[in-house]
């Protein structure tokens, strides 16, 4: 019970703490403090914050730190910062989809907001998004927000969010700050390994770090074990498992070895689980046009295990929540229970 408090304790101030995407220096600041309170060695790089113990090869463990939230890009004017980072925000035909800025549009509205100052963390302000529309000459989903008028452009702004714990649930923007708690308590309990946080995962870019670091080393491992939340329609759909594993993503195939030894420690704990990729195929035999491909979704992992051509392999452990990029994404005290017990099995802590 001590240790279930001390981690809720240190999610709700790892929620207070902004981290938007492309802006995420001083969110490293904070883990950087909490980690070594916890006596890991910390080192920066480029795009990620490394957390070592005294045995490195014991176990690799990454989860992306950064979320969603805006960046002022004009007097007045506010655009999603994934797409910004992303550079999917121009005029060269990179844009975003119309579906995709149409299922943002009205999903942050009323939503009050933090301004900080990108380096430090230091507060510049609040305000509240008061309307979301498509410029219909740039193809853009921009944002108004009302007291924040004097930012200047290349200032992040986070949604302003806390941690609700109610009814077996724990709520907030959860992704993917709850995973990153989960790695900073392991070394609360004595993980010697190595725990990678990754910056700018949302815009797509966070592989990319990720494989630098291990070619930086020539350290090729096919133990990767990447920790995020997977997103379900509804909490009756959430919680008929309590973890989420996957085989494969639409990038690349997983590691059969590490995918297998996940499912053998749920077996073996009693966990309820369910693969992704088969509940995605599932999902498309039921609708009406089932020629029509639904898409198996890019993770981190995905990504750099086929750009390294397998020189970085390894698994998915993820959490089942509801809500996906809104400040109401709620996840189930039961599956953070079940998540840290694998978790602390793959890290060899009894």
């Amino acid at each position: 019970m001590q240790q279930r408090e001390a981690f809720i304790d240190l999610l709700k101030t790892l929620v207070r703490h902004p981290s938007v995407v492309g802006a995420e220096h001083s969110f490293f600041r904070v883990l950087q403090r909490e980690l070594e309170e916890r006596g890991a060695r910390v080192t920066w790089y480029q795009g990620v914050l490394v957390a070592q113990g005294n045995a490195p090869e014991s176990g690799f463990f990454s989860a992306h730190i950064d979320r969603n939230g805006l960046v002022c890009t004009g007097p007045n004017e506010f655009q999603y910062a994934a797409f910004v980072a992303g550079n999917r925000s121009d005029l060269l035909g990179n844009s975003v989809s119309e579906g995709l800025m149409m299922k943002i549009v009205d999903r942050f509205r009323a939503t009050p907001v933090m301004a900080y100052e990108p380096w430090s963390g230091g507060y510049l302000g609040q305000g509240r998004i008061i309307d979301t529309y498509v410029c219909p000459y740039r193809n853009n989903l921009i944002f108004e927000v009302e007291g924040l008028e004097s930012l200047v452009a290349g200032t992040p702004v986070a949604f302003n969010d806390h941690l609700l714990v109610a009814d077996g649930l724990l709520t907030g923007q959860l992704d993917n700050v709850l995973s990153a708690a989960h790695l900073i308590h392991l070394f609360a309990l004595g993980f010697q390994g190595t725990a990678l946080f990754t910056a700018e995962e949302e815009a797509g870019k966070s592989w990319r770090y990720l494989l630098e670091w291990f070619r930086r080393f020539n350290g090729s491992t096919d133990q990767l074990v990447v920790l995020d939340t997977s997103p379900f329609p509804d909490r009756a759909a959430a919680d008929c498992q309590q973890l989420v594993l996957r085989r494969r993503d639409a990038n690349a195939p997983f590691s059969p070895r590490m995918t297998d030894r996940l499912e053998d420690l749920c077996r073996e704990h009693g966990i309820s689980y369910r693969f992704k990729d088969d509940y995605v195929q599932q999902l498309a035999e039921q609708v009406a046009q089932p020629t029509l491909p639904l898409s198996l979704g890019s993770t981190e992992l995905g990504r750099i295990v086929a750009a390294s051509d397998g020189f970085v392999q390894g698994t998915t452990l993820q959490l089942p929540t509801t809500g996906y990029h809104t400040m109401e994404e709620s996840c189930s005290q039961e599956a953070c229970q079940a998540f840290h017990r694998i978790l602390t099995r793959l890290a060899g802590i009894d």
